[in-house]
């Protein structure tokens, strides 16, 4: 089962932490324009203006820390994603799967949110964007194993677990200043790259496992991006 805990510790007792953590990033990104070209910029990271296109991962290739030319930007195509064949899922797994899913959904609905709030933090429209094609890519695995979606129909943050929906709506409250805001980034995506590390630790099934390590590249390459 996907760790929900972490992100619950995370946006209880570390927040406060981590938005002191972020604070020389802000001073970093600061001067860097909006298309993300300085030295800390978000396409140095993986979430700038290209985008993951229809073959998943950019027409660049593999950037400086990134995905493509630009990085994870404006698409959200996924064959490049999910190219490797099906293999056997066991029922904690297959329920791994979905919880992967709100977890995806919990992130993009959490940097559209931030992204209304706070607009001068560009990383948050720019990563909502690569979200998307993340929570694409386990889509399409849910439906290769015939796994009910959770995230369908869901309107953004709104989640059929109430664990998710707590995690949510305690990390956007948490999300008071920039600072405290890209903290909350930092929060998602290490408990993302924790979950997903567990999570591959036992999956053996191929296209899950190709999923499940692009997803935690991509959270690596956010976390970066949020300062983290």
């Amino acid at each position: 089962m996907i760790r929900t805990r972490t992100i619950i510790g995370l946006a209880a007792a570390g927040v406060t932490a981590l938005a002191v953590a972020a604070t020389p990033a802000l001073a970093a990104t600061a001067a860097c324009p909006p298309d993300g070209n300085g030295p800390n910029g978000a396409s140095q990271y993986g979430v700038g203006q290209g985008g993951m296109g229809q073959g998943g991962m950019g027409q660049g290739g593999m950037g400086q820390n990134g995905t493509g030319q630009g990085g994870m930007g404006q698409g959200a195509g996924t064959a490049g994603w999910v190219a490797a064949p099906s293999g056997t899922l066991t029922a904690s797994q297959r329920t791994e799967v979905a919880a992967m899913a709100e977890e995806e959904k919990l992130a993009h609905d959490l940097y559209v949110a931030l992204a209304a709030k706070f607009p001068t933090a560009y990383q948050f429209s720019r990563v909502a964007r690569a979200e998307t094609a993340h929570l694409n890519a386990v889509r399409v695995l849910m439906t290769r194993y015939g796994i009910t979606d959770p995230t369908a129909g869901r309107a953004e943050g709104d989640f059929a677990s109430s664990t998710f929906q707590a995690m949510y709506d305690s990390l956007l409250a948490s999300a008071t200043t920039t600072a405290s805001a890209l903290a909350a980034g930092i929060a998602v995506e290490k408990a993302d790259i924790a979950d997903l590390t567990t999570a591959l630790s036992t999956v053996t099934a191929p296209d899950v496992v190709q999923v499940y390590t692009n997803l935690r590249t991509a959270s690596q390459h956010h976390l970066a991006a949020f300062g983290g």
